[in-house]
């Protein structure tokens, strides 16, 4: 008898369970989202971040407020959602500089992207170009490599600072072809990019939306891009895969993470209305015409494969170079 009543409570709160998951996703959002961006106001995650509000406001039907809060590399940003309660009421603009390299790159972290987050949907990939001035004699990116032999570190490239993306872009490049080349971080992708228009350094590798204008003005030669496939902005510029190093791959990646902890019944449902967007032909058309384009829907194994893979590509860049930011 008492294996019969133990049962039938297993049965009972196995049922009141399930219909009391069914209501909280029912009912949810019944008040305003907040969409926490990692970097200050104005950028371009932050623009980013509006156009996924602004849909998910739409869609949910329910209030979207971005949130900036900048500081520590994303860290900060990072933090607060980790920390916020896991209701799905808070959201996270999550960069691959956030989720992949500091943790690789700082021995102490206010937050573990593994433990900490649940990564509901990958928005974007940005490719980086690998773009030289004029004044250097290469126009593919064997050319280069060559003149780079030819010339040991002789060469400057520089980035939006130590650690970052486009920094770590040319220390994959430096290690793959056996070059010397010698890094100058700035503060900002613009002050590098501005050294690099005026020949103080030869060679960026720098994200495609920022490098397309002088690209375009005929002020910087394009070598090579960092997808696996040709930009249709920059069709007639080979991948730097096909031109030698079929190893080479570099996306700056951002997508939407919530709090782990957030029930799996909400993040579903946030998960489609993310779906949803991607597959929006007007939801596309605005990130790619700010220069970001746009993944399809991926399941949750695809997404962390993706993370997985970007992973272990960097960590064997960064542990090489032995790069760190303690």
């Amino acid at each position: 008898m008492l294996n019969v009543r133990s049962i039938a409570i297993f049965w009972l709160v196995a049922v009141v369970t399930l219909l009391t998951s069914d209501a909280r996703a029912a009912e949810y959002p019944v008040r305003p989202i907040k969409l926490v961006v990692p970097y200050a106001a104005g950028g371009p995650t932050d623009v980013l971040g509006r156009v996924v509000a602004d849909f998910l406001a739409r869609d949910l039907k329910v209030a979207t407020v971005v949130e900036n809060k900048a500081g520590a590399q994303g860290a900060i940003g990072a933090e607060a959602v980790a920390r916020a309660e896991p209701d799905g009421y808070t959201l996270f603009v999550a960069a691959a500089s956030i989720i992949v390299l500091n943790p690789m790159l700082y021995k102490r972290l206010p937050y573990d992207p593994v433990r900490d987050f649940k990564m509901l949907a990958l928005i974007t990939d940005l490719p980086v170009v690998m773009e030289v001035h004029p004044s250097v004699p290469a126009k593919t990116v064997a050319e280069f490599v060559a003149y780079a032999k030819q010339n040991p570190g002789r060469l400057n490239f520089g980035s939006a600072g130590t650690g970052g993306t486009i920094h770590l872009a040319g220390e994959m490049f430096k290690q793959m072809a056996g070059i010397d080349m010698i890094h100058v971080p700035y503060k900002g992708a613009g002050p590098a990019l501005t050294d690099l228009l005026s020949g103080n350094i030869q060679v960026m590798f720098d994200t495609l939306s920022t490098a397309l204008p002088p690209v375009k003005a005929g002020l910087l030669r394009p070598l090579g891009v960092s997808s696996s496939e040709r930009s249709p902005d920059l069709p007639d510029v080979p991948t730097i895969a096909e031109s030698g190093y079929p190893d080479y791959r570099v996306s700056v990646w951002y997508g939407i993470a919530a709090p782990a902890k957030v029930p799996d019944d909400i993040s579903q449902k946030i998960s489609a209305s993310l779906d949803r967007a991607l597959n929006d032909d007007a939801f596309r058309a605005s990130l790619e015409k700010i220069g970001f384009p746009v993944f399809r829907p991926r399941s949750p194994a695809e997404v962390t494969s993706f993370i997985d893979a970007d992973r272990a590509r960097w960590s064997n860049v960064i542990k090489a170079q032995n790069i760190s930011l303690d």
